[in-house]
């Protein structure tokens, strides 16, 4: 076999990754078509996701109407979305068709980390909007003294802070010890223990969801409580709080679609193939979720369409735009 590779069907050759190095890893040459289609498929999902969610962080973070201690926490779900889509989705894309490491051994040992941080912390947010959610259904007329921004921003940052430790940790042995698992160059595989696999499920997946999942079903049973007491005065605010609700599940829903497929994986296929075809698909799929996050907000609150028309429009850039009425269009 020679540096540059040998041809063993019409459509596919193998090469070395690194020509000019014989510790080179090898990787199979699809049709150049194939590479075309599916470069452009990640890269148009990438610059969505990140179009999207760039326009929910600009309309919290432009309008004052929205200054409110739901859409902060929202706020921080679109910056982890937004992470993703500029950072998790090309490169786990290009995983995905391209066997090769091209971005050196540092980031190799950053990319797994940023990606557990930004996942864990797209989960606590949700768990905090959960959370606010039901203190606003159960308990109306306490919640401005009980939820405010200033909370929301504290929360926010206990969620990170703690989505960076627990990261550490479940990635410690692969970060320090990393060189263990490398055959040749051009190799990035993450190795997790399949205890530390067990463990992630349990503290990612069962014990949140379980969390989640219980809170949204007292709200749903609440409103539904409240909505035969409902009186005119209340009609408008109650309406708010169930559409507010029925988003909650959605996202929730959506969430859990892509998380439960990558699990099954994992626990099926354990640590051995942590860079197989399959896990990489699966955390594909879980990219996907932060384009879908945007779109929810778009199908349920007007606030987010009239923004984004002054966004896209450049109206924000009028004078006092930041106090315009997202608000009077809606019936």
């Amino acid at each position: 076999m020679s540096n540059w590779g040998v041809t063993i069907t019409e459509n596919e050759t193998i090469q070395y990754c690194f020509p000019n190095n014989n510790l080179s890893c090898t990787r199979n040459v699809k049709p150049g078509a194939e590479y075309i289609i599916v470069y452009i498929f990640i890269s148009t999902i990438s610059v969505f996701t990140v179009f999207l969610n760039l326009l929910v962080i600009i309309s919290i973070a432009h309008f004052k109407q929205l200054h409110t201690p739901t859409n902060v926490l929202i706020f921080s779900l679109a910056v982890a979305d937004l992470i993703v889509g500029l950072i998790l989705m090309p490169v786990q894309g290009i995983k995905l068709i391209e066997p090769c490491w091209y971005f050196g051994e540092i980031f190799c040992l950053i990319f797994p980390f940023i990606f557990y941080v930004v996942t864990a912390a797209s989960l606590g947010n949700l768990i905090i909007i959960s959370l606010e959610r039901y203190i606003a259904v159960n308990d109306p007329l306490r919640y401005p003294s009980r939820v405010n921004i200033n909370r929301a921003v504290f929360s926010i940052v206990v969620n990170w802070v703690f989505s960076c430790i627990y990261s550490f940790f479940l990635l410690y042995e692969s970060l320090f010890y990393s060189e263990k698992n490398y055959k040749c160059i051009g190799e990035c595989i993450l190795f997790i223990k399949l205890e530390y696999i067990i463990t992630d499920v349990l503290v990612t997946l069962v014990t949140p969801c379980c969390l989640i999942i219980s809170l949204y079903l007292k709200i749903c049973f609440i409103a539904h409580k409240q909505a035969k007491h409902i009186n005119s005065l209340t009609d408008k605010k109650a309406k708010s709080e169930k559409k507010a609700a029925k988003t909650l599940g959605i996202v929730v829903t959506v969430y859990l679609l892509c998380w439960i497929p990558y699990f099954i994986a994992a626990l099926i296929l354990g640590q051995d193939t942590g860079d197989s075809f399959v896990i990489n698909l699966m955390y594909w799929i879980l990219c996907m979720n932060s384009c879908m996050n945007p779109l929810i907000y778009a199908m349920f609150y007007k606030w987010f369409r009239i923004s984004t028309k002054y966004i896209l429009t450049m109206k924000i850039f009028k004078p006092s735009s930041e106090y315009f009425n997202l608000f009077m269009e809606e019936k």
